[in-house]
């Protein structure tokens, strides 16, 4: 069988049946296989809720931005950068598979975190569990004005 993925799309599925080893195809209407459809979705995104974005005092141009990051069953972050900021991830619940570029993959759970350095490109970010839901707690120290996510 023989798929063509294409976000949005129907997926013809199904053809490789009509076709098998030379076997003519039906003429009567009665004869002939069904060809089912599919839709391919793609992965549900995360979703970033931001719980105080605050100027640093004693640090003039930085802010604090402190967010919740929620990833539902099987979702997975586009890759993306968070500028020139520094970026601390605690995870809060589930598990989540991480990687940045030119890094390994790892593997985190509830009660672990990570750090990412300026200008790091985050190609990886996704809820390993298709069951159950993950969420992180992310502080981002940035340039005042700059987005906390710039997508590739």
């Amino acid at each position: 069988m023989i798929g063509m993925r294409m976000s949005g799309a129907v997926l013809a599925v199904g053809m490789a049946v009509a076709v098998i080893a030379g076997t003519p195809t039906p003429q009567h209407p009665a004869d002939r296989v069904a060809v089912a459809a599919v839709t391919w979705q793609e992965p549900p995104e995360e979703t970033v809720t931001v719980l105080l974005e605050q100027a640093l005092p004693n640090v003039p141009g930085k802010t604090f931005t402190s967010a919740i990051v929620d990833f539902p069953p099987g979702s997975r972050a586009v890759p993306h950068r968070h500028g020139q900021a520094f970026v601390y991830a605690y995870v809060l619940d589930g598990t989540v598979r991480s990687q940045i570029e030119g890094q390994p993959v790892q593997t985190y759970h509830a009660g672990q975190n990570w750090v990412e350095e300026p200008g790091a490109h985050h190609v990886l970010t996704e809820n390993t569990s298709s069951t159950e839901p993950a969420k992180l707690l992310v502080v981002f120290i940035s340039n005042t004005g700059d987005p906390i996510r710039v997508p590739d």
